[in-house]
């Protein structure tokens, strides 16, 4: 089966989780704007770090399918449950946004956040490795070393994301800080690994 269709469908997913952020970042009718504007900040960052954080995987996800020739009945219900996540992120956004003004619920929605993240990073190099494993649905002319790189950097992943969730049960505004880094984080492994390759 060719990738074509996948990745059509990839790319709308992408795009609807992506877009569906903004509806986050909303002000209170009635209210004076520009304390609104103000008081919600948590939603600015919260989108920007969920945006960056979906544009990270959607860049990582178009290298992947650069390396794959051909896809089978499991690599697509792999990608389906893959997608589910990357389709989920904008509630715990919404979440962990909210949750800066109400501090009792912010354990909760760190948490919320971590695992949904967590759980898209193990699914993502489940996905990877299932296609890699043997050049299994691999290109005849993929490139040994941009296959073992694509392996190499997406592995530390889920410890990451699960490093960052354990945190938010000692201190959840670091980590919500370490989500923030983590995406600051694979946009620079990103652009370096691009550069290398």
């Amino acid at each position: 089966m060719r990738t074509a269709r996948l990745e059509a469908f990839s790319d709308g997913v992408f795009a609807i989780a992506a877009t569906l952020l903004i509806l986050n970042v909303s002000v209170v009718e009635g209210r004076p704007l520009a304390g609104d504007l103000l008081r919600i900040w948590p939603s600015y960052v919260a989108y920007a770090v969920s945006f960056v954080t979906i544009g990270i995987i959607w860049i990582n996800h178009h290298t992947v399918m650069t390396q794959i020739g051909h896809v089978d009945r499991v690599f697509l219900m792999i990608s389906v449950l893959f997608l589910t996540n990357i389709a989920f992120i904008p509630f715990p956004t919404r979440l962990l946004a909210e949750a800066f003004n109400h501090s009792d619920d912010l354990q909760a929605a760190a948490i919320a956040y971590g695992v949904t993240l967590t759980l898209t990073a193990i699914l993502f190099n489940v996905l990877w490795r299932y296609a890699a494993r043997g050049k299994r649905l691999l290109r005849a002319d993929a490139d040994p070393r941009t296959v073992d790189g694509i392996g190499r950097s997406y592995l530390p992943g889920p410890f990451l994301y699960l490093t960052a969730t354990a945190v938010a049960l000692l201190n959840p505004y670091v980590s919500a800080a370490l989500y923030g880094a983590l995406a600051l984080f694979y946009v620079l492994e990103s652009a370096l690994f691009g550069s290398r390759r």
